[in-house]
């Protein structure tokens, strides 16, 4: 009888992890899948809230803490809209929560290359902010991150995105080239037709935007 009984309480913990584990998987699917298609400030902010919620009700998966910093840094990018300077008051507390939320991610999953590249996202929007006065903080962070996203996986194709962005957007009096950003968009959809995230819900956002890119560098 002790023994029917210890295997029915092991039978019932089982299907409430499966259960929850479901939850959590459905949860995020419905969130992760509109990644590539969100464009606006609200957008971004009803995904930062939904993965800020699974988050808190999780606490031990890395990834929608992962999700919920990179909403917070497209809030920031929205809120700068292309231009450089002049608005650190509205898009330094997009990066502060952002930062705070890919620690926490960061505590949970060690040694990773895509929380490295929304490192550099952080860093590029401190830097958009303010750059005359940040530059020499935030630029160094900037390519150290995306050098650790390269080194973490070299099959990773987002660092070679956010680069390319960079040398595309950057005037040629500072680095930037047109030419250079057509081959690392390339490169990196080479990489985007033989990287296989480890699950649905992992990251694989970016490709959308190289094919943008590169139909505008033909």
């Amino acid at each position: 009888m002790k023994k029917f009984l210890f295997l029915l309480v092991l039978l019932s913990g089982s299907v409430i992890l499966n259960a929850q584990s479901d939850r959590y998987q459905k949860a995020m699917q419905q969130n992760v899948i509109a990644i590539d298609t969100t464009r606006t400030m609200d957008g971004w902010r009803e995904l930062a809230n939904n993965f800020q919620r699974i988050a808190d009700a999780e606490k031990t998966q890395w990834l929608p803490y992962y999700y919920a910093a990179m909403s917070h840094v497209m809030m920031g990018y929205n809120l700068a809209n292309g231009q450089l300077g002049g608005f650190a008051d509205k898009t330094d507390p997009e990066a502060d929560q952002a930062e705070q939320l890919l620690n926490k991610a960061e505590a949970l999953s060690k040694d990773n290359s895509e929380i490295y590249c929304i490192r550099k996202m952080i860093a590029s929007l401190r830097l958009m902010a303010d750059p005359m006065n940040r530059y020499q903080e935030q630029l160094p962070l900037v390519a150290q991150s995306l050098e650790k996203a390269k080194a973490l996986d070299a099959n990773n194709p987002r660092p070679y995105v956010l680069e390319a962005q960079d040398k595309f957007y950057t005037p040629e009096q500072y680095g930037g080239s047109k030419t250079e950003a057509k081959v690392l968009f390339e490169e990196a959809l080479k990489k985007y037709e033989t990287f296989k995230p480890a699950s649905d819900i992992h990251p694989q956002w970016g490709k959308g935007q190289v094919q943008f890119f590169l139909s505008q560098l033909k």
